[in-house]
């Protein structure tokens, strides 16, 4: 099956791809990059040869300037925004001039969607949050579903925390937590949503091959865990402490309103469509998931 994937060389599309050419797929990645592979676009001029695409069974859609990359300026705020919501406007609209439509659509969302959800468990059927990260997901989705009245089924996935050493959330925690340093965000009572990295590949694979799987999915372990608990087992799997509290005021000073619509920010995921499909976790509980990442 030939496979279009945007945002291939991200931190889950360089775990993805392999696992797509592993079993058996013609993948080609969107880029900037070279290569016989590799099919040039620009999301913000509007460029994408329809042609090039030609042939693909499905895309998957990645791509998006990191959320947590630094403090929300309007600048910021604005290219994450806009990164996601012109790139799957582009590929809706290469979609519509290809000859043979790709039958599905797999969307990239964030569990961002639903805001803050306190001690609420939220399955897909929960709506939409406040806040800016909610709005992005909302307006994401929305370009997506652009490519239904097209006869391609689209599927949106909500992810949580993707858990993996060499990118995202995790990255960033580690040389504080291997520093002894480490500890709860906040009161570290917030949910924390999260996935393996290896789950949330799988996950994309399964949306692909899944033909029942349509609409939002939330792409997390069914196991969420307190942010201290997450602490507690990313020290274990360390063999570091992490007992060191960063206050909410600190967070706040440091990143704004980032620091709550997300470290602070509670998300209990329910994978109700996922789980519902057939797909099993490989790590469904958060410190064998930490201590894979990590290799051990």
């Amino acid at each position: 099956m030939k496979i279009i994937v945007a945002g291939a060389s991200g931190f889950l599309g360089s775990a993805l791809v392999p696992r797509l050419v592993a079993e058996g797929h013609d993948v080609v990645r969107l880029g900037r990059g070279s290569g016989a592979d590799v099919v040039s676009w620009d999301p913000a001029c509007g460029k994408l040869d329809a042609a090039a695409v030609e042939g693909a069974a499905a895309v998957i859609h990645l791509a998006g300037a990191g959320v947590a990359d630094g403090r929300w300026t309007s600048a910021r705020r604005a290219e994450i925004l806009e990164s996601r919501v012109r790139s799957t406007q582009l590929l809706v609209e290469t979609i519509a001039r290809m000859r043979v439509r790709p039958a599905v659509l797999v969307c990239a969302s964030g569990s961002g969607y639903y805001g803050e959800c306190g001690e609420r468990e939220v399955d897909e059927s929960a709506p939409a949050g406040d806040g800016f990260l909610a709005g992005v997901c909302r307006a994401w989705e929305t370009a997506a579903r652009g490519a239904e009245p097209l006869g391609v089924r689209v599927v949106a996935m909500r992810l949580g925390m993707v858990v993996g050493a060499h990118g995202g959330a995790l990255a960033k925690m580690l040389p504080v937590f291997r520093a002894g340093l480490g500890g709860p965000a906040g009161s570290g009572r917030q949910w924390v949503s999260w996935i393996a990295l290896d789950d949330a590949a799988a996950a994309f694979v399964h949306a692909v091959d899944c033909t029942a799987l349509h609409g939002p999915v939330n792409v997390a372990a069914p196991g969420a865990v307190r942010n201290a608990d997450f602490a507690r087992a990313l020290g274990r799997a360390l063999g570091r402490p992490a007992i060191v509290r960063a206050p909410a005021t600190a967070l706040r000073l440091m990143f704004g309103q980032m620091a709550d619509e997300t470290v602070l920010q509670s998300a209990r995921l329910v994978p109700g469509r996922l789980s519902a499909s057939g797909f099993v976790f490989r790590f469904p509980e958060i410190e064998p998931a930490l201590r894979h990442a990590l290799g051990g």
